[in-house]
């Protein structure tokens, strides 16, 4: 009877035991198969949501426009990653952010578009907060409802009670071990691959599931950085001219429009250079292209070292360069094309063992105060043309008016004189 009873107590813990032993196995699979991701998802939908309020503060607080293009971009991009637009609530924000950042970059940075801002800011950072929440609650729940089986199981038998504590310990060290270390230095790993830092080696993965997401993991990051690289070629080959390194023609053109729709604003001067080698096509005739390609380096590089870092410069085609003069008037703008004029002929360029070639330039300026960029080009194209026709090495400057007036200013010239030729 004693021995009937004890088996029927014993096999009752046991099969009780069993049963909370089975809730454990559920709780710890579901912690794996469905709670930890869906918790990482949710952290990393915090963190996107948190990063598109950081790139609109860029977007209102870059230094140039184009710093702010690329914040605006950086919006564009992370509105549309897969994980805002599958939260309808996150979706429906990033849309309403980005549509408000894309106006206030168009229609121009005001007090009132940056108050709207601060609005939308609060909105983001309340809407993180929530998200960040929502998974921390969804872990507790689950670590919550595996702490109270296992608080209950506690007060069965004890062996079993002991036996049951050492299996779920194991199971815990698996479970770290296994699974939220490796997915903990996944997760790393993708922060360090977000913000653009090296990513550290996974370390051997014992699961073959953790091993396949580790290299896919490493597999976005070499294509990250394969686009990264192919997209800054394509910025360069699309900005840049490819033999002197100057901006080409379209990019020098954007920047000055850009540029003088800042000084129109805001009432600053601006002026705006042509300038063109002389005799430049008997150098290639004479020397043949590889000469002539070797000329023209080494005048961009007098340009970089004698032009302020304020000033623009490109290639506008062939021998013919094209400046911008910011924050100058025609008399500064005057004095700098004057002073790399004369550095340019002070200097001859040596293309072979002792064949120095001496390079002269022709200079035409026009005050781009006001007035469209196509015109202050034009006007300066016709100072150019002068300057070839009065024997060329000159600088020739063109007014509002079309008359084209070379030589050195006076004080007394800017009071209404003639500038002497």
């Amino acid at each position: 009877m004693v021995g009937g009873i004890f088996g029927c107590l014993f096999l009752t813990l046991l099969f009780l035991l069993a049963v909370d032993q089975r809730q454990v196995l559920e709780g710890s699979q579901r912690l794996q198969d469905k709670t930890i991701p869906t918790t990482l998802e949710q952290f990393r939908l915090a963190r996107n949501v948190e990063q598109l309020r950081l790139e609109g503060e860029r977007v209102f607080s870059g230094p140039t426009p184009v710093a702010r293009q690329q914040a605006l971009f950086i919006v564009s991009l992370l509105a549309s990653h897969p994980a805002m637009l599958a939260d309808a609530r996150t979706a429906a924000l990033a849309r309403e952010v980005e549509g408000f950042l894309a106006r206030a970059a168009r229609q121009g940075m005001s007090e009132q578009s940056y108050a709207e801002w601060l609005m939308l800011s609060n909105r983001l950072s309340l809407l993180a907060d929530d998200v960040s929440i929502a998974g921390v609650n969804l872990a507790t729940d689950d670590l919550r409802q595996m702490s109270s089986t296992m608080v209950h199981s506690r007060f069965k038998l004890a062996v079993v009670l002991a036996l049951v504590a050492a299996f779920v310990g194991v199971v815990l060290f698996l479970i770290h071990r296994h699974l939220i270390r490796p997915l903990q230095v996944m997760d790393e790993a993708l922060l360090a691959l977000r913000s653009g830092q090296p990513m550290k080696p996974f370390p051997a993965a014992s699961m073959v599931e953790i091993g396949a997401v580790e290299g896919a993991i490493g597999q976005l990051r070499q294509s990250m950085h394969d686009n990264e690289q192919a997209r800054q070629q394509l910025v360069l080959l699309a900005t840049t001219d490819d033999l002197t390194g100057m901006f080409n023609r379209r990019h020098f053109t954007v920047l000055a429009e850009e540029e003088l729709k800042r000084a129109h604003r805001y009432g600053r001067p601006v002026c705006i250079g042509m300038a063109d080698l002389d005799n430049f096509k008997q150098i290639n005739d004479r020397y043949g292209h590889a000469v002539g390609d070797l000329v023209l380096q080494s005048v961009a590089e007098l340009f970089a070292r004698t032009l302020r870092q304020s000033d623009w410069a490109g290639r506008y085609g062939g021998e013919e360069f094209a400046f911008l003069f910011s924050e100058t008037g025609i008399d500064e703008a005057y004095r700098l094309a004057e002073r790399l004029r004369q550095r340019l002929a002070a200097s001859p360029i040596e293309v072979a063992e002792e064949v120095c070639l001496p390079i002269t330039l022709s200079v035409g300026l026009a005050d781009a105060s006001g007035g469209s960029l196509a015109s202050a080009l034009k006007r300066a194209d016709a100072a150019l043309y002068d300057a070839k026709r009065q024997g060329r090495n000159r600088v020739v400057v063109a007014t509002a008016t079309g008359e084209l007036r070379t030589g050195r200013f006076k004080a007394a010239d800017r009071e209404g004189g003639q500038r002497p030729g």
